[in-house]
């Protein structure tokens, strides 16, 4: 078997004790964002799996986008990145 050579860690333990590998971040190609590919991702930056420059370069995201989505996250839950709930969760 052959292991691509990357830097940084191939998989991480999450708090819950679920284990998070590479292969468990969207394709680099995602144009189609729903609720559970932008928490793998904020998950992935958060607990080291990637890092935030590697993930905004690979997706095509803006500073500002991920930031939403990881402020998001820490204050309501992944339920806020729904789209149809932008509403309940947006701050006035």
């Amino acid at each position: 078997m052959y292991l691509k050579k990357i830097d940084g860690p191939r998989a991480v333990t999450l708090p819950n004790g679920r284990v998070m590998t590479r292969a468990d971040l969207p394709p680099a190609e995602t144009r189609r964002w729903v609720a559970s590919r932008k928490a793998a991702v904020v998950r992935g930056v958060l607990f080291g799996l990637i890092t935030r420059s590697e993930a905004l370069v690979r997706w095509g995201l803006s500073e500002d986008e991920f930031d939403g989505w990881r402020t998001a996250i820490e204050s309501h839950g992944e339920a806020a990145l729904k789209s149809t709930q932008i509403q309940q969760y947006r701050q006035p």
